[in-house]
């Protein structure tokens, strides 16, 4: 289950997908001259990972608003009559479904034709507590309707967030054909360092003295999976849900038996859980986070910061001596 995979170029599919787009009659000035867009394409992001796709690809030709504010929960997200209304009126809706049940109810009754759900770009999979110590279930996606308790965190898996870019160029294309060539080669761009990035993290966790490390929620278990390692949660794919009593104990026996030194909490969170944790098995603290939003508590500026930040916490708590950049 733990095969590794080497990125795809998209350009093949890129070439492709543009000469396909040229049949469209749509373009972004006929969406955006009569609602204020100033000539660009007017694109709504659920949520951070989402948004910085948008502008990753979007670039110049772009208007991004993202739904989801910096410090806020994203799996908590209500939204007011006035961001309900106003998606109405946007060119692209880049979400992904399952995650956000209020974004998902608007994005059907928006009305809006252009959207990429990045739940139907990749495959998602069921995870539990644990990855991937035990085998667990797997969905194609492919179909856009979603599979309940599949887990959407792949974002943090730089080989699935790249398929979902893909999927987000070809997107942004359709909807504006004017730019189609541009969106077509940032995202490109973009699949080019998320192919690096997952060298980074393969080779950086090479050599390492564990595979298993403990986390508040089960957000990692695409990186897990990606990277032979096992993810053992406190709480399950929900970030505030209360671990059993069951749990802590299993947890308290799985700490020795497999060397773990770090107990991982997140930013937009409550490490009151962890902490306890730690300082019951006398074990260190420190922050992986799940890239939800960036706040000046993120351990970076973007994604990519943040991702490398999250390599270097790892390989600190599983020992690893494999090489870095």
């Amino acid at each position: 289950m733990n095969k590794r995979h080497r990125l795809i170029p998209a350009a093949v599919a890129g070439t492709a997908a543009l000469g396909l787009l040229t049949l469209s009659s749509c373009s972004v000035s006929d969406a955006a001259d009569g609602s204020g867009g100033g000539g660009k394409l007017k694109v709504t992001a659920s949520f951070y990972p989402m948004e910085f796709l948008a502008k990753e690809i979007g670039g110049e030709n772009v208007r991004v608003t993202a739904l989801t504010k910096p410090g806020v929960e994203p799996h908590d997200l209500e939204l007011t009559p006035r961001q309900t209304a106003a998606l109405t009126k946007t060119d692209v809706i880049v979400y992904l479904k399952g995650l956000q049940p209020a974004i998902d109810e608007a994005v059907k009754q928006s009305g809006v034709k252009n959207t990429a759900d990045a739940a139907s770009l990749t495959k998602l999979e069921e995870h539990g507590t644990e990855v991937d110590g035990h085998a667990h279930t797997t969905g194609d996606n492919h179909s856009g309707e979603g599979e309940a308790g599949a887990d959407p965190h792949v974002w943090l898996d730089p080989v699935k967030y790249a398929e979902v870019a893909k999927g987000v160029g070809i997107a942004f294309a359709k909807a504006d054909p004017v730019h189609a060539a541009a969106y077509l080669v940032n995202a490109d761009t973009l699949v080019k360092k998320l192919d690096a990035l997952n060298t980074e993290f393969a080779d950086g966790l090479k050599n390492r003295a564990s595979d298993t490390f403990i986390t508040t929620h089960a957000a990692f278990g695409y990186l897990a999976e990606r990277y032979g390692l096992v993810e053992e949660a406190i709480g399950g794919i929900d970030p505030e849900a209360e671990p059993s009593g069951a749990r802590i104990k299993a947890l308290q026996q799985l700490s020795a038996k497999h060397h773990v030194t770090t107990v991982f909490f997140e930013t937009l969170a409550s490490n009151a859980t962890a902490k306890t944790l730690a300082g019951d098995l006398k074990l260190r603290t420190a922050v992986l986070d799940p890239l939800e939003g960036i706040t000046d508590k993120s351990q970076g500026t973007d994604y990519f910061e943040v991702q490398r930040s999250n390599l270097k916490a790892l390989r600190t708590a599983l020992g690893s001596k494999g090489s870095t950049r």
